[in-house]
């Protein structure tokens, strides 16, 4: 069964959380899927994966690029799994009828946003009722992250 863990950004932005978690993903050696809420939004993450550190480099693919096999990150608006990806990445309230491919999904939402935690708390839900193992995870001050119960 696919665990799907809840990320609720309050001290930084999904620019600066995404990278960092698609880094630990890369690590693990496991391909991801980022699913966003727009075309327009899939290529805003896009040039952000090219330009987000200095010293920091993410392979990465989007429709615009083709080969989808060849991309160990896959950024889309669909819900597609064209890379093989066992983990899901959804952001800006993107939902997949495809849960129970992956792995894991990670529920990125705005926790500044009252309508973005509102919808998040009504996902929880609807994973629990459908028997995902679910986690919570909140940024600390420092901008790393803590396991809530």
């Amino acid at each position: 069964m696919t665990d799907v863990a809840f990320y609720h950004l309050e001290k930084s932005p999904l620019e600066a959380a995404l990278p960092r978690l698609l880094e630990k993903t890369l690590k693990a050696g496991k391909r991801a899927v980022v699913m966003a809420g727009s075309e327009e939004r899939v290529e805003a993450l896009n040039v952000l994966l090219w330009t987000y550190g200095r010293d920091s480099w993410l392979p990465h693919g989007s429709a615009k690029d083709g080969n989808a096999e060849d991309h160990p990150v896959w950024l889309t608006a669909l819900d597609e799994n064209p890379n093989g990806a066992q983990y899901l990445f959804l952001t800006d309230g993107a939902a997949s009828e495809r849960m129970a491919e992956y792995e894991r999904c990670f529920e990125l939402f705005d926790g500044n946003d009252p309508a973005a935690v509102e919808a998040a708390r009504g996902r929880w839900k609807g994973y629990a009722g459908a028997g995902f193992g679910l986690a919570y995870w909140q940024q600390t001050p420092s901008g790393g992250w803590e396991r809530k119960e």
